[in-house]
Formats: C-alpha cells, sequence, structure tokens
C-alpha cells in the first residue's frame, strides 16, 4: 500500500522544514528561559505539561505539513484529512496551552494590536475558520489550490492562523483576555462542531469521487510538482497514478478520509468540552460551599 520507494530521503522528510520547526522549539526554550530569567523574571516558569504540549505540538505539525504525512497527504485523501485534523484540530489547542501567557502578553503588547482587536470577536473567528475549511474542500477550489504552489502555501497559512484564532477563544492562555465564560465557551465548541459537518458530510456521503487530484493521474501529477524535487511527469511513467498508492478505490478513500475527519472532530471537541464543563462545575460548587465574606465577617462579630 505504502510504496515510497520512489521517492527519497529529501522528499521524505522534508530537512529543511524539519530544521526550521527545531529553530522553533530551541528558540521556544531560550524565550521561557533565559529570555524569562533575563526580562521578567517575577513570571511564572514554564510547567513541565506546558513543554510537553509545545513539543508535541511541533512534532505533529512537522509530520503533517513537512514529514512524510505530508507526502503521504498528496497520495491519498485519507492522509490528507488526518494531516488537516493535526494540523488545524490538534496542533493549535496544544501550542496554546504550551507557551505561558507572558510571552503572548509580550508579542501582543503593542499598540496596533489593540486597533484589530475586533478581528479577535468570537463570532468573527468562528465564522472565519469553519467558513475558509468548508470552502477548501469545495472540489473546485480544493484542486486548484493543490495544483497552484503560491495559492497552497498563502491558504494553508491564513488557514493556520484563523485556527489559532478560533481555539483562541476556548483555550485562552491568558486570562484577561478571555471573551467567553465557560457556559459560552460550550456553546461555541457546540456551533463550531455543527459548522463543520456540512463539509465532512459532503466528503462522505458523496456518490462519486470529488477531488480529480485524486483520481486524475494528470491532475495528481501537478500536485505532486510540490513534493519532488526532480520532474513529476517522470513518476507517472512507473506507475498509473494515485492508486498505486492506496488498496482502496478513489470514492473509498474519501469517505474514509472524511470519517476520520469527522472522528477527530468530535473526540477533540468532546474532550475540551469535557474538560471546560468540568472546570464550571468545580468553580460553581467551590463558589458554593465557600461562605459569603459577610456572612464570616458577622459570625467573627457575634463572637
Amino acid at each position: 500500500m505504502l510504496d515510497l520507494q520512489y521517492f527519497s530521503f529529501e522528499e521524505l522528510w522534508s530537512p529543511f522544514f524539519f530544521f526550521f520547526m527545531a529553530g522553533l522549539v530551541i528558540l521556544y526554550f531560550y524565550m521561557i528561559g533565559p529570555w524569562r530569567e533575563n526580562h521578567v523574571p517575577d513570571e511564572p516558569k514554564a510547567t513541565i505539561s506546558q513543554r510537553c504540549y509545545f513539543v508535541v505540538a511541533a512534532i505533529l505539525y512537522y509530520l503533517a505539513q513537512g514529514g512524510p504525512l505530508e507526502l503521504l497527504g498528496h497520495l491519498n485523501f485519507t492522509f490528507h484529512m488526518v494531516n488537516m485534523s493535526l494540523s488545524y484540530l490538534i496542533v493549535p489547542p496544544l501550542a496554546l496551552l504550551g507557551i505561558p501567557g507572558f510571552l503572548w502578553r509580550k508579542a501582543f503588547s503593542a499598540n496596533i494590536w489593540k486597533r484589530l482587536s475586533w478581528l479577535m470577536h468570537p463570532l468573527l473567528t468562528l465564522l472565519l475558520f469553519n467558513m475558509l475549511f468548508s470552502l477548501y474542500h469545495v472540489p473546485v477550489v480544493h484542486d486548484f489550490v493543490m495544483t497552484h504552489f503560491t495559492v497552497h502555501r498563502i491558504y494553508y497559512m491564513v488557514l493556520l492562523v484563523t485556527s489559532f484564532m478560533m481555539w483562541w477563544q476556548i483555550v485562552c492562555p491568558v486570562p484577561e483576555w478571555s471573551r467567553l465564560s465557560d457556559v459560552k465557551k460550550m456553546g461555541y465548541i457546540f456551533a463550531n462542531g455543527v459548522l463543520l459537518t456540512p463539509a465532512c458530510a459532503l466528503i462522505i456521503f458523496s456518490g462519486e469521487p470529488l477531488y480529480a487530484i485524486y483520481n486524475d493521474p494528470a491532475v495528481w501529477v501537478t500536485a505532486m510538482g510540490y513534493c519532488l524535487t526532480g520532474d513529476p511527469a517522470l513518476l507517472l511513467q512507473q506507475i498509473s497514478g494515485p492508486d498505486h498508492f492506496t488498496m482502496t478505490n478513489a470514492l473509498e478513500d474519501q469517505q474514509a478520509g472524511g470519517i476520520i475527519m469527522k472522528l477527530v472532530q468530535e473526540v477533540m471537541y468532546g474532550a475540551i468540552l469535557a474538560y471546560v464543563f468540568y472546570s464550571w462545575f468545580r468553580r460553581e460548587h467551590s463558589s458554593e460551599d465557600d461562605p459569603m465574606p459577610s456572612q464570616t465577617e458577622h459570625a467573627g462579630g457575634n463572637a
């Protein structure tokens, strides 16, 4: 199924992107270590959990956008949807949880960000990400983006930024910047699940293959030009096309990709929803158990 002998080490592992991501991890540890000690020594240290979240986010993003999974995503639709799930549903919340609040405050302390704060309105971020994600999976749009390198890079970057904006509303790492209460966050998560469903349904319940790059060898080889160092047309002289790399037909591959996307979405949103509900429930009940300040003072006065 995964006959990858046709691809070089560079094409499989994208060394330059690996070093870029490794550089980001090194920068992260510098910022939470020596930089914090020299510039904001009173700020709390990043926890082990935060460090693990960020490193895992970096590894997953590298695999999805530069490692073997990125190449596999050009070979069949199932892996493409695995990459989309990792890049926009799993990596952003992990990265947000991994970067300490003092770094966010420093990064967005300039006045220009205050003028752009309207872009972070929860309703706008909700609609932006889901609209762009759904639009991307309209067949004509998807095939165009995947076969035009510059558009592909820009669209993926915009998707990444809007996914961070959307997840910020749910796992905001700076408490004083949070715009949603726990109850509203639960509604926000539910709305995300609803808005993403039509795109998944289109993919899963279509009666025919929708995407030319996974069933038309001529279109597929154009998209492969971004993954190969040589002439991608030479690859078609050795194999029949994308069907060479899968044991299923194009329709089954498409349906499997849609199911994976929906499952990852449900698991991620379900886990975050459970966490937010638990946090809200615990906070509500702890406040009920604590005596009111006036009652405590009154009791102390009578004593």
